[in-house]
């Protein structure tokens, strides 16, 4: 099963409530992905407040999300983007975690 991301790296404001939140508190998505995948939401949360932590902790969701979803991409890639555009690779994969609802989708 081979799928792409259902929202661009930058398609942050197809859910404006989404990327505002994200803006105030990454810490807070970043710990809802991470509990979508089945982490600990508190623990992924809180790495994000330390330098490198956050870095670490979101190349990890994002790569569990990228495998649960079957999306191409590598390690460097979800490297990348939490390097170069934190903030919207954090919307991208909130975006992917949810249904159209709003829900966080049940794990597989």
């Amino acid at each position: 099963m081979s799928a792409d991301w259902q929202h661009g790296l930058f398609g942050c404001f197809d859910n404006f409530g989404l990327c505002i939140i994200t803006f105030i508190a990454p810490c807070y998505t970043l710990g809802k992905n991470a509990e979508a995948v089945g982490e600990s939401c508190l623990t992924c949360g809180l790495l994000y407040l330390l330098p490198i932590g956050n870095i670490v902790t979101a190349v990890q969701i994002r790569g569990k999300i990228r495998e649960q979803r079957g999306i191409p991409g590598s390690t460097l890639n979800d490297f990348l983007n939490s390097c170069c555009c934190m903030l919207c690779s954090l919307v991208q994969a909130a975006q992917e975690v949810q249904v159209p609802g709003g829900q966080a989708m049940a794990r597989e």
